[in-house]
């Protein structure tokens, strides 16, 4: 290629500052590595599992923050907007890589790095100035205690280039909440807390202009390739409702089905769906759509309130809003949920475990565990938008019960006790996402097992929610959420949108995605060998995992979901009970080449996937 990397859609380097040192270096993109872990997840995983030693403080010095995009990134292959913020997370204790699209991860490659390597901490608040080959440490003193939108307003004015793309984090990340978020220009790293371990380094923002292109080995092949998955896309009908809708489009066909969680898990069905639907929040606050970087989907929604005490403007709200602090808190006015929102991301806070806590506290309240003492005079009730919002807003300041549930559920409830425990929807102390698994076994131990905990983008439940695989059997599961798991972590490696799942998936790595990795690096990956690098990049998650001393045990559920049957609907009687869980557990470990006894992979599987070096560690 061009830049004399071996592989098209690279650019051969990659950016890593030291703060601590206020050192800037540049260092070449491993070819073993990106053929072995493509790049974005899998080849985060690789590198940070040789950088950040074991049982290291997360929100330590020591603990690392790699953004790095894939080799798909920065062409035109649709839905190719996706990179990764990936550290040790302080919510989890393991590793997370965050998923984040917008435009920031191809401004960074147009800048010449496949990614970027922040270690270290400043001994003063501080921003990352990224202009093609030009890198500077600027000072971010006038920035700290900044909204994430307004310090974007004043870098941009500082650069006076008002196109620039630039990361930045809040208030949570500011303090080191456990859920902060990056928000990169309007999108956001959300899930696993980078915005703490961004704020941990005093690192308010990381501003980025580039002005090169990626090179591919035949642009023909790749425009062909982009013809025909843009054709996939135009023609689906999920794809169609993403379009109009956003992620909000399935609301009211989620609630008739009895799988649209309400009240904090104990139901799925609920009242008020019509009034957050994304029929209705297109006709009371949509005002136009936003695409990804080379994305004909454009499911992001630009929703205005233009006046009352619910006055906003956001990108949004996805459906994880819409399921948090709609059904989820029984909330039914699409308004509050665009305010609420707003005050998520002026904070920087991850909206789902915002939600969640915000739930767990409603049913404490609920239960008598809290009163309004101990809520700061707040009425808890369900369907209270006001105190919903409210709360957010303590959560954001740190202040009274949000200074509690600041810590996420997990945490808050380990405090409280009481019985509180079983209110928490969480695994690895990421609170879960909203789509249910109580009748979806395949689903549950992919919920069960996945390295970052309550995430449905380490599984999918697509195959069972439309009946292509029976989900009354729980025989062949462990297989299913296996092979779910590797279209996954291979699109988070190239990296692609798992919006785009009709064209990915649904079911096992498809010629598709295939096809597009060949197209732009030049390869010509078979099903079988694309298979093993998503096999790989997924055992070498684990042992990350593993070092950190995660077993079998840490693969679970909420307690809701193993003992508490959906109450009513379509759906009603449908649990995940403990022994059924074990059983899936044990398929999908023998599946994988795991010990079943600590769930964790075996030498021989390791010593297969050219893994022996983390043997020493887990074995």
């Amino acid at each position: 290629m061009k830049n004399g990397f071996k592989y098209g859609g690279y650019k051969g380097q990659l950016l890593r500052v030291n703060l601590s040192k206020n050192a800037v270096t540049k260092e070449p993109l491993r070819e073993d590595w990106a053929r072995d872990f493509v790049g974005g997840a899998g080849y985060s995983a690789r590198l940070l599992y040789d950088e950040i030693p074991g049982r290291v403080d997360a929100l330590g010095p020591q603990n690392k923050l790699f953004f790095m995009t894939g080799p798909v990134n920065g062409t035109m292959i649709p839905a190719a907007s996706r990179s990764t913020a990936c550290a040790k997370s302080p919510l989890t204790g393991s590793l997370f890589h965050s998923i984040f699209g917008g435009y920031w991860g191809p401004e960074l490659k147009f800048a010449g790095y496949d990614g970027l390597i922040v270690e270290g901490k400043a001994d003063k608040p501080v921003y990352l100035w990224i202009d093609d080959d030009q890198v500077e440490i600027r000072s971010a003193e006038h920035l700290w205690g900044k909204n994430p939108f307004k310090a974007q307003e004043i870098i941009r004015q500082e650069i006076g280039d008002e196109n620039i793309r630039i990361a930045t984090i809040g208030e949570a990340g500011k303090n080191g909440m456990p859920y902060a978020i990056i928000l990169l220009d309007i999108r956001a790293a959300g899930r696993g807390g980078m915005g703490a371990v961004m704020g941990s380094k005093n690192l308010k923002a990381i501003a980025v202009r580039g002005t090169g292109s990626v090179s591919v080995p035949n642009m023909l092949r790749v425009y062909n390739t982009t013809l025909r998955l843009n054709q996939i896309a135009a023609t689906n009908p999920a794809v169609k409702g993403l379009s109009e809708y956003g992620t909000p489009r399935n609301v009211l066909s989620m609630n008739a089905a009895g799988i649209l969680p309400t009240r904090n898990w104990q139901t799925e069905m609920f009242k008020g769906a019509d009034g957050i639907s994304g029929e209705t929040m297109k006709e009371q606050v949509v005002k136009g759509h936003r695409a990804c970087f080379a994305c004909s989907i454009n499911c992001t929604k630009y929703s205005v309130v233009p006046s009352g005490k619910y006055k906003s403007i956001i990108n949004g709200p996805d459906y994880e809003t819409v399921y948090g602090f709609g059904s989820i808190c029984e909330v039914d006015d699409i308004r509050a949920i665009c305010k609420v929102d707003e005050v998520c991301d002026e904070y920087g806070i991850d909206l789902i475990q915002a939600s969640m806590s915000v739930a767990w506290a409603m049913e404490c309240y609920e239960k008598g565990i809290f009163t309004k003492k101990d809520t700061g005079g707040l009425d808890l009730a369900w369907g209270n938008a006001d105190a919903m919002i409210h709360l957010t807003e303590m959560i954001g300041k740190r202040e009274g019960l949000g200074a509690l549930l600041a810590k996420g559920t997990r945490d808050a409830a380990k405090i409280v006790g009481k019985g509180s425990e079983r209110f928490v929807i969480s695994n690895k102390g990421v609170d879960g996402p909203g789509h249910s698994c109580r009748p979806w076994p395949g689903t549950a131990v992919g919920y069960a097992t996945g390295p970052r905990g309550g995430s449905h983008h380490d599984i999918r439940p697509t195959l069972e929610k439309s009946g292509v695989v029976d989900r009354t059997v729980l025989e062949g599961k462990g297989a299913m959420a296996s092979e779910v798991n590797h279209w996954l972590i291979l699109a988070d490696s190239a990296v692609v949108c798992h919006l785009g799942e009709p064209i990915w998936g649904p079911a096992k790595i498809n010629d598709n995605l295939i096809d597009a990795l060949n197209a732009v690096t030049g390869w010509n990956l078979d099903y079988e060998q694309a298979h093993k690098i998503a096999e790989r990049q997924w055992n070498m998650i684990r042992c990350f995992a593993a070092r950190e001393g995660f077993t079998r045990n840490d693969d679970t559920l909420p307690i809701r979901f193993m003992e508490e049957p959906v109450p009513e609907g379509p759906m009603k009687g449908s649990l995940i009970s403990k022994e059924t869980l074990e059983g899936l557990k044990d398929q999908y470990y023998d599946y994988r080449g795991w010990d079943k006894k600590t769930g964790n992979p075996s030498k021989a599987k390791l010593a297969e996937l050219g893994l022996e070096f983390a043997a020493k560690d887990i074995c």
